[in-house]
């Protein structure tokens, strides 16, 4: 039988320390709006979110005391990244309310916008409906985002830890 609570704290303590490795991963991506370059070591620390994701979801384990299954652990993850995608969120939104250039959210949207009228009318039309890009929707759609990332990665995670022995 597995301790939810176990589950719960596990994941928002250890989400904790993935959401602050994603707030210093983001603050190279935001540096890179002026200085592209930099870009590169925002794409280069991306991978080490599944590195961490697999230490802590084995601590976690470990912290269980036992075998943990495979849908505990890929719910562990899922939680991990949620609440990592919840830290992250408030930089998130500074940066489209306060940091980005003038102008930013338009030319993402402009620039979405020109890449789904090479698709098809029908396309172009649910994206015209769609309702206007502000801050603290981009905040939010991070936080989707991020935990859809979350239900996919941590699926090989999962299946790499589960019935493992202590």
């Amino acid at each position: 039988m597995e301790n939810r609570g176990l589950l719960l704290r596990s994941a928002m303590f250890h989400g904790l320390f993935l959401g602050v490795f994603w707030v210093v991963k983001y603050l190279f991506f935001v540096w890179g709006v002026t200085n592209p370059s930099v870009n590169i070591v925002y794409w280069a620390l991306t991978p080490l979110t599944i590195v961490f994701a697999y230490v802590f979801t084995n601590v976690y384990r470990l912290m269980a005391g036992k075998r943990i299954s495979f849908f505990q652990a890929w719910q562990y993850g899922v939680l991990l990244y949620f609440f990592a995608a919840l830290i992250v969120s408030l930089l998130h939104y500074v940066f489209y309310a306060y940091l980005a250039p003038a102008g930013y959210l338009d030319n993402v949207a402009d620039m979405a916008m020109s890449i789904v009228r090479e698709l098809t009318p029908q396309a172009e039309d649910a994206m015209l409906k769609m309702p206007y890009l502000t801050p603290i929707r981009m905040a939010i759609q991070g936080i989707f985002t991020n935990v859809f990332y979350g239900i996919l990665f941590s699926l090989p995670v999962a299946a790499l830890l589960c019935g493992k022995k202590l």
